[in-house]
């Protein structure tokens, strides 16, 4: 995976110390003491978050590669297919590639970059479900608007406001991000540990939220981010990307990234208005119960 270099200690923090990790689902190929390729499933042991079940019908497949003087011969889709039999072995109907929360490697397959590992995918019956951007943007020189200035003024004079949280509000911005967005946000805000990273809209209660630095403890990576549905067209969540983008320049970063978001979604159309570009995209891919 050239375009995707890891560490150690991402393997041993995301793969090998996950709660949900078993040996078994580490399928390694190895030619002459080297390894030479490697497909992971995985399952859920534990919930994701507190009040979430183990989603007992889906399984995933974070990774797969094979070095490219081992191509060509099959290595790959047999990887795969005991990837997809562990699995299924252990009732699962329903296997995602690569989606799999909190520690997915991509969102999903890049079809750009690794074609031969899309059209594996495919002829082992995995299908697209949506496909996703990654997106990033330069802080070089980067300012806050003045209509943003304007917007903060007219909200605030309506009784918002934009601030970090404080350490009491920390457990229901965790429950808000969790109930109205993804259990997996709530459980990014918990494990940030950095609240100075954070900027909250609230009105009374909180009306949405920016993070940066949550994932892998790396500060140039955006994210999560949300507003109520029911505020959304009110501009607050243009007000929070950009207080968030002023809070990381001012920490001296170059730029701000993520992998995930919807391309013609409300927040696909605010980043770009903001600045940001596609970098890359993803298929988030799912087969069906039928055995290979």
């Amino acid at each position: 995976m050239p375009g995707d270099p890891t560490t150690s200690g991402w393997l041993r923090d995301c793969v090998l110390l996950d709660p949900n990790f078993d040996p078994e689902g580490l399928r390694v190929a190895v030619v002459d003491q080297r390894v030479v390729g490697c497909a992971y499933a995985v399952r859920r042991l534990t919930p994701l978050a507190p009040g979430t079940d183990l989603e007992p019908e889906t399984g995933w497949i974070p990774f797969f590669f094979v070095a490219p003087e081992h191509r060509g011969g099959g290595l790959g889709r047999r990887l795969v297919g005991e990837a997809l039999a562990f699995l299924e072995e252990q009732g699962r109907t329903r296997i995602d590639f690569a989606s799999y929360t909190p520690n997915y490697v991509l969102p999903g397959a890049d079809q750009e970059l690794y074609p031969d590992a899309f059209r594996l995918l495919g002829a082992l019956g995995f299908g697209t479900l949506y496909s996703p951007v990654a997106m990033d943007r330069t802080l070089v020189g980067y300012a806050t608007p003045d209509d943003v200035h304007d917007l903060r003024a007219k909200r605030e004079s309506e009784g918002y406001v934009f601030r970090s949280p404080e350490d009491g509000e920390l457990p229901e911005l965790i429950r808000y991000a969790a109930d109205v967005f993804n259990p997996d946000w709530g459980e990014a805000i918990r494990h940030h540990r950095d609240p100075k990273r954070m900027i909250i809209a609230k009105k009374e209660r909180i009306a949405g939220f920016a993070l940066y630095g949550a994932y892998r403890g790396i500060p140039e990576r955006f994210g999560p981010f949300g507003v109520d549905p029911e505020l959304r067209g009110t501009g607050l969540g243009k007000i929070l990307l950009h207080l968030t983008m002023t809070r990381m320049r001012a920490e001296g970063l170059h730029s701000s990234w993520f992998l995930w978001t919807g391309e013609t979604s409300p927040a696909g159309h605010l980043y770009t208005r903001a600045g940001y570009e596609i970098t890359r995209r993803f298929h988030v891919m799912r087969r069906s119960s039928e055995r290979v």
